[in-house]
């Protein structure tokens, strides 16, 4: 089968070999994905989910037992006191510019202590001249960058606490960085240090690719929000649409006036005929999770041993789903891009290109043949096309589809004579 699908006897002996050395590794992917089965399954049970729960509102959305039970749902998966789970979230940058410009107000000071943002982010706050952004209503920014080591720079990010500083943005993944992505111990140690100098300064944790990769969430380490994106990680796939905000009581009720109107706030908006999918989503996240896992692993080891730099390593812990490819060369980037899209079960026949994507300053080439337009826990990989030239892996909904996608990936760049097949024989 893999042989009619494109994959060559070379590569497919490679690929095997490079799965002989990871039988541990995943066997605790496994364990992962098996309790946090078990703590959403408890969830669900705690909060008596019903088959009247499946069933959406329309108009209003007023009295919407589902939006209402699921939200429980989230609190409790996410150890908060409450959450805003809607499909009226339309993806994960929206979910954090609405954590954000609702509980920052004229005069506050937004702080991130791990470096820059994610790329769209640049332009909610600012960093970027955009229609309106924080700076346009008075809230400014700062940020300390992380140490060479990818630690915490904690001298520069108590020098950068003032009397203005209202909220931190700790960004769990890597975004469109080579660094490591942060572990919920190194959260909790970083949300900790920050509280014993100003216990009322919100903490906010970007949790987008991070959900059920560790058996904790941020919530259950000091963090005053974490939002995150359902066609990601807690959607398991299903999901088409939304986004989440777990946390805090009142940051979750200033999130939901702002969603919706001052006076109505989680009161209103219907679920139409989408909840199925959310709840049914989350029941099967844990799993989705650990298969996009052991692809992101196996994508680490295999680029690893072809000598390319990867971030994490075939070895290190994981946090998030994301695998980091140092190709140095668009030209292998986007052969990378296209040999995943080749793989996909949607759009198949279709060569993806970089183009000038919004929300972000360089060309992007974006892989991702999916059965929700945009779903990053899908089998999917994206680039900004500048320096180093390194590709963002992730996804999977089965660990089968992820190991053709990343074979399919280095046949794509084997057959263009952009890596030589010697070295495949390692």
């Amino acid at each position: 089968m893999y042989e009619s699908m494109g994959i060559d006897t070379e590569v497919y002996a490679y690929g095997k070999s490079v799965l002989e050395e990871l039988e541990e590794r995943f066997r605790a992917v496994d364990e992962t994905a098996d309790y946090n089965q078990l703590k959403v399954l408890k969830a669900m049970q705690e909060c008596q989910v019903s088959e009247a729960c499946l069933l959406g509102t329309s108009g209003y959305g007023y009295n919407d037992l589902g939006r209402e039970t699921l939200e429980a749902v989230y609190a409790k998966v996410f150890r908060t006191e409450d959450a805003l789970v809607r499909p009226q979230i339309t993806c994960g940058t929206h979910a954090l510019a609405l954590a954000l410009m609702s509980n920052l107000r004229p005069g506050d000071e937004l702080l991130s202590p791990v470096g820059k943002p994610y790329d769209t982010l640049e332009e909610v706050i600012g960093i970027r001249p955009s229609k309106g952004s924080l700076a346009e209503y008075g809230i400014t920014y700062r940020q300390v960058d992380l140490l060479p080591d990818g630690g915490f720079d904690y001298e520069d990010i108590e020098k950068a606490i003032t009397e203005r500083t209202r909220l931190v943005t700790i960004q769990r993944s890597k975004g469109y960085q080579t660094r490591p992505t942060l572990s919920v111990r190194q959260i909790g140690e970083l949300i900790s240090f920050i509280k014993r100098i100003r216990p009322d300064i919100i903490c906010m944790v970007d949790n987008c690719y991070g959900e059920f990769v560790e058996n904790a969430e941020p919530g259950e380490v000091g963090a005053d929000m974490v939002v995150g994106s359902l066609i990601k990680n807690p959607g398991g796939g299903l999901a088409p649409v939304g986004g989440y905000i777990a946390g805090k009581r009142q940051c979750v009720e200033n999130a939901a006036y702002r969603l919706t109107s001052p006076g109505l706030g989680k009161e209103v908006g219907a679920s139409l005929d989408i909840l199925r999918s959310f709840y049914q989503g989350l029941f099967l996240a844990p799993t989705v999770t650990a298969s996009a896992l052991k692809g992101a692993i196996f994508a680490a080891r295999l680029y690893e041993r072809l000598g390319y730099d990867v971030v994490p390593n075939g070895s290190e812990s994981r946090h998030d789903i994301i695998q980091a490819v140092t190709f140095g060369s668009p030209e292998s980037v986007i052969a990378f891009c296209q040999g995943i899209q080749a793989a996909a079960p949607v759009d198949s026949h279709v060569t993806p290109e970089a183009w000038d994507m919004p929300g972000y300053d360089s060309q992007v080439i974006m892989a991702a043949g999916a059965f929700v337009s945009g779903s990053s826990i899908e089998l999917s990989a994206d680039a900004p096309i500048k320096p180093p030239y390194a590709v963002y892996f992730q996804g999977g909904l089965t660990w089968p589809h992820a190991r053709f996608g990343i074979l399919k990936s280095l046949q794509t760049l084997v057959n263009r004579g952009l890596v030589d097949r010697s070295l495949l024989k390692r």
